[in-house]
């Protein structure tokens, strides 16, 4: 390293001052000895001189140093994203001044493309607020920053509730370098993507959930009609020539048991045309004439359709947004398979209440329960012995074009199942009609 080398200003102006203070005295004792002053006038005036340095070199430090705090101060400003906090430069010309006014110049661009930036952050959350598909928002830590109002289809509460919420919390676990749902249930109904991005200097993590439940339901649906199609298509084929020629043999027939015998066949070849009928109308799309409903009004007609029934209702809502004759047809469907889960007589108990997203009805019985719920809505499916397959695919095709939900579980406290159907609140998008 070279003599001159120096690590510091305070060390270059302190050895600055050392070394002109001592060639000043030195010089300043020579021209003493050189005029035969004293001892005393040459102490006096070396005093003189050296307080006359001091002060002057602590002048020139005092005005270095405060030149770079001030400039340290206004760089800490702009560290902390402060771009309209300025320092006032300790000389009004130079190149101290000139240093200043770059640092200023440097704090108005800044601000500038803070400005941007924060004009497109906040465009990205105005556009990722009118997305459906719930996205969550977390910061490095990680805690639920923000999230949109499609929250809601993910848990019934809003997500301020959740605001610091670490992603635990949320039953979300990161496997493999992918989000998943630890409810395995849940995890199967979506798909969840991740990117990360930086916001005021720190990473944070965009998590997008796509509901692919319904994809998939009806990529099932498309192969059932399409099967059903087939189906139909041949047995009524099949059935109306044999229709035909058992009514044109039972009207030739002479025997009594000849006649019962084809009068049976034409009997089970109406059946199963009506069977196949009644598949085919599940698939198929309708209107709904949504209104708003009173849920005392429904309650008292399905009492009055259904008096063989012990039902119990509960109100605890007033009105809700659906179709009157679908809702209807779903309600007595779900009451009626209830009834014939449950010993004779036993209660079956239907609530309407309402959450903070959504109407809720539930049908509660105390019946047996089931074994599997993984295949009641598959259309042909049933667990009764003479059932067809129908009444829950039918159901969940009604509610779901109320963009709504159905759910069976079996009751975990007590016997028999909840079947709960959500439907959405009215919207301004949707005037209500009074029924």
């Amino acid at each position: 390293m070279s003599p001159f080398t120096f690590k510091s200003l305070e060390q270059l102006l302190k050895v600055c001052f050392i070394v002109t203070s001592s060639l000043v005295i030195c010089l300043w004792l020579v021209i003493g000895l050189m005029q035969q002053w004293t001892v005393v006038n040459i102490a006096l005036t070396s005093s003189s001189v050296a307080a006359f340095l001091w002060l002057c070199f602590s002048y020139i430090y005092k005005k270095a140093i405060i030149s770079f705090k001030r400039a340290s101060m206004h760089l800490e400003a702009v560290s902390n994203n402060d771009y309209c906090q300025y320092a006032k430069p300790a000389f009004s010309e130079g190149k101290v001044k000139e240093f200043h006014q770059d640092l200023e110049n440097l704090s108005a661009h800044l601000q500038l493309l803070k400005s941007r930036y924060d004009q497109h952050v906040f465009l990205v959350y105005r556009l990722i607020e009118q997305l459906d598909s719930p996205i969550l928002v977390f910061d490095q830590h990680p805690q639920l920053t923000y999230a949109n109002s499609a929250f809601n289809e993910l848990f019934p509460q809003p997500w301020q509730i959740f605001r610091h919420s670490s992603p635990g919390l949320l039953g979300l676990e990161f496997i493999d370098n992918n989000w998943h749902f630890k409810d395995k249930q849940r995890d199967s109904k979506w798909q969840i993507s991740h990117s990360e991005f930086i916001e005021h200097g720190k990473t944070h993590q965009l998590i997008v959930f796509v509901n692919i439940e319904s994809a998939l339901r009806q990529s099932q649906l498309s192969a059932w009609q399409q099967l059903i199609r087939v189906l139909g298509h041949e047995i009524r084929n099949s059935l109306t020539p044999v229709s035909a020629l058992a009514q044109g043999l039972s009207l030739k027939a002479e025997g009594d048991r000849e006649k019962q015998a084809l009068t049976v066949i034409t009997e089970r070849c109406k059946h199963l045309q009506d069977f196949v009928s009644r598949y085919a109308s599940i698939t198929k799309p309708f209107h709904l004439n949504c209104q708003l409903m009173s849920v005392a009004n429904i309650a008292k007609r399905l009492q009055g359709l259904l008096k063989d029934i012990a039902l119990e209702v509960e109100i605890k809502t007033e009105r809700f947004w659906a179709d009157p004759a679908f809702i209807e047809q779903v309600l007595l469907n779900v009451i009626k398979n209830a009834d014939e889960a449950s010993q004779p007589g036993e209660k079956i108990t239907l609530v309407f209440s309402e959450t903070v997203n959504s109407s809720l009805i539930e049908v509660i019985d105390s019946g047996h329960g089931f074994a599997n719920l993984d295949n009641l809505f598959v259309p042909l499916y049933s667990t009764k012995q003479n059932g067809q397959g129908i009444g829950l695919s039918f159901c969940r095709n009604i509610i779901e074009h109320h963009k709504g939900t159905i759910d069976l579980v079996n009751n975990t406290n007590a016997p028999g199942v909840t079947v709960s159907i959500s439907l959405p609140l009215a919207t301004t998008n949707n005037p209500p009609k009074n029924s």
